[in-house]
């Protein structure tokens, strides 16, 4: 493996363009509640973990509803990735492939559960280009809580000043440079003057230059 740089990717609005399926999902979830979850909650909420985005936008219920209303929506979202629904974002394989064939050492961070990292992965033919998986069942606190980077470093046997995180939300990229991590950040699901942390900021991943990946970012996209 390469030891100059490891690279730690997010899921959601990064490797896939799965908004529009969360999006969906939690409204039917909220609906069969008799509760409204708007674009304007999805959006200023996508990133966290579900639970975190139940008590934010739905309600302060009891620990066990809000666990059956997680399990639900993530129902949901994986019935709408089965019928189709899910596309890769473009540049996002190519770009994974390319550093896997350069050897470059690769996780995938995300708030996701487990069960949808897996299935997503698999979805877009990309499971085998990862070192590393970390789940939001994996760690205590979310983004913008540095810990899923942290660990995704661990789990590759890198440091953090070797690591670049690519992200799409500005929890996530705060999160990244609180590990101590170069950020790259793509305005899939949030205008750049929102992603102002990140080191570099790509309106899509065709535009990503490997070379500043694989060097101390001096290089531009």
């Amino acid at each position: 493996m390469d030891p100059r740089v490891a690279v730690i990717w997010d899921l959601d609005g990064v490797l896939v363009d799965s908004a529009s399926l969360h999006l969906a999902a939690w409204q039917a979830m909220a609906k069969e509640h008799g509760l409204a979850f708007t674009e304007q909650d999805f959006y200023s909420t996508f990133g966290l973990r579900s639970p975190e985005i139940i008590r934010r936008v739905l309600g302060d219920f009891p620990q066990q509803q809000v666990e059956a209303m997680t399990r639900r929506k993530e129902h949901l979202f994986r019935a709408l990735v089965k019928d189709g629904y899910l596309h890769p974002l473009p540049g996002a394989c190519s770009a994974v492939n390319a550093l896997a064939a350069k050897n470059v050492r690769q996780a995938v961070a995300t708030s996701a559960p487990r069960r949808n990292l897996v299935m997503v992965l698999d979805y877009v033919n990309l499971s085998g280009c990862f070192q590393a998986l970390v789940s939001g069942e994996d760690v205590s606190a979310g983004k913008p809580d540095p810990e899923v980077f942290l660990k995704a470093a661990r789990h590759l046997g890198i440091s953090s000043e070797k690591c670049v995180v690519i992200e799409d939300a500005p929890d996530g990229v705060l999160a990244a440079k609180r590990a101590g991590m170069r950020a790259l950040a793509v305005t899939s699901s949030h205008e750049a003057e929102e992603l102002h942390l990140a080191d570099l900021v790509l309106e899509s991943l065709e535009r990503l230059d490997l070379a500043w990946l694989l060097t101390d970012g001096s290089s531009a996209a």
